[in-house]
């Protein structure tokens, strides 16, 4: 068991946190205000303009792509070779700022997990209309597999049909929290669904891209989360794929491979997700700090007080523990591989943004009042780690598979 980052990687680290302090940072106010905007003229989903500068700049320094651990031969793009346990701490870093890092770096979900998609079931034909465009962040994706119609937490409930009609396959359905779906520049969609109903359980479903300006497909609307539109995100989009008909070449992998593929895409981006809550989490541990050493009460420093400390201590323990965890899996799917390694990805799909969740929490509470406003990050950040507790599978499914590895092992079948 081998958790030591490479010196590139650690050289990686430095850059990105030097990126961070010399660029991101400095620009959370101007993209915050550039979001604001762009709201109050009613398109609420366009990027805010700042991004382009950083993106470029990232791209100077060579912090593009880093998610993708090898390159994609059609295309002379790609990833930059890292392993899992390398990439790890790259995107716990990206987490300190959550709205503008990942995507600076061209290291956003849902995009890493469709480029690895693509990377490894596209045709070449695929690969240099969709693969090639995303790698250069020319264009954005969203992935569409959750339904509103039914309980996705059992994907074999997914209703939308992909059926074959001739030269092409026609899909029928409504999805929703395709998350960036509303953006401009999101191009494509990753749409899973049903295309051999008389199949095995598992061999069911198929992927298929989707271009979103296909006759036949609605942007209904965007959810929110607790109020927050992500707007400047692309949103949580509602979709309808109302007899859209595309291609059948536009079959993504084997036909009835859409769980296998689904797994494939989950895995990697489950350590990404929660390396990523460890950083915001880690950012929302020293606002506390430092607004505990900073304010007052009943005459004396909050930071002396002796519940805040041990919420301090704890926030660290939980943070720490988590982070082992992570790294665990990670190099699991990195010697073994990721199917090898189902039960740690799912147990990290639970640790860690319940740890991040809990020290946001007592984050929120030292900041009082200011902690649940807009006017600290917080309130927001809490928000969208709450989501990580259901995004890519709810807490209990993951802790059910856990529970039939562990019966497995000790249980006579």
């Amino acid at each position: 068991m081998d958790f030591a980052h490479s010196e590139r990687s650690q050289a990686l680290q430095k850059q990105v946190a030097a990126f961070l302090d010399e660029h991101v940072y400095p620009a959370e106010h101007a993209f915050e205000e550039q979001a604001a905007a762009n709201r109050a003229a009613g398109t609420p989903f366009r990027t805010p303009a700042i991004l382009a500068d950083l993106k470029a700049e990232a791209r100077r320094q060579g912090l593009w792509n880093l998610f993708l651990p090898r390159s994609s031969n059609a295309t002379g793009n790609g990833g930059a070779g890292l392993s899992v346990v390398d990439y790890a701490p790259l995107a716990e870093l990206s987490g300190r700022s959550l709205a503008i890092a990942p995507e600076a770096m061209n290291c956003a979900a849902p995009d890493t997990g469709n480029m690895e998609l693509l990377d490894m079931f596209a045709t070449d034909e695929q690969r240099a209309q969709w693969l090639g465009p995303l790698l250069e962040g020319e264009i954005r994706s969203c992935f569409s597999m959750t339904e509103p119609d039914v309980a996705s937490s059992d994907a074999a409930n997914i209703a939308t049909t992909i059926t074959l009609d001739g030269d092409s396959f026609v899909v029928d359905g409504r999805k929703w929290w395709s998350t960036g779906a509303m953006r401009p520049e999101c191009k494509i969609a990753i749409v899973m669904g049903v295309s051999d109903p008389d199949g095995a359980k598992y061999a069911r479903h198929s992927m298929i891209l989707v271009p979103l300006d296909t006759p036949g497909v609605t942007l209904e609307r965007s959810t929110t989360v607790y109020g927050y539109d992500d707007g400047p995100h692309g949103g949580h989009g509602v979709i309808h794929y109302d007899q859209v008909r595309v291609p059948r070449e536009n079959l993504l992998g084997p036909r009835g491979g859409g769980f296998m593929m689904a797994q494939a895409r989950l895995g990697p981006g489950r350590i990404h997700h929660c390396m990523r809550s460890l950083g915001v989490a880690e950012r929302a541990l020293e606002l506390m700090v430092q607004r505990a050493a900073s304010r007052s009460t009943f005459g004396s420093p909050i930071a002396s007080h002796g519940v805040v400390q041990q919420w301090i201590a704890e926030s660290r323990l939980a943070l720490d523990q988590a982070r082992l965890l992570v790294l665990n899996a990670a190099w699991l799917i990195d010697t073994v591989g990721a199917k090898n390694a189902r039960s740690e990805i799912a147990g990290i799909k639970v640790a860690a943004p319940r740890a991040a969740s809990w020290v946001l929490d007592r984050a929120v509470q030292v900041f009082g009042a200011a902690g649940v406003s807009s006017d600290t990050p917080l309130a927001e950040a809490w928000a969208q780690l709450r989501t990580l507790h259901l995004a890519d599978g709810p807490d209990e499914v993951h802790l059910r598979t856990m529970a039939r590895q562990e019966l497995h092992k000790h249980v006579p079948r």
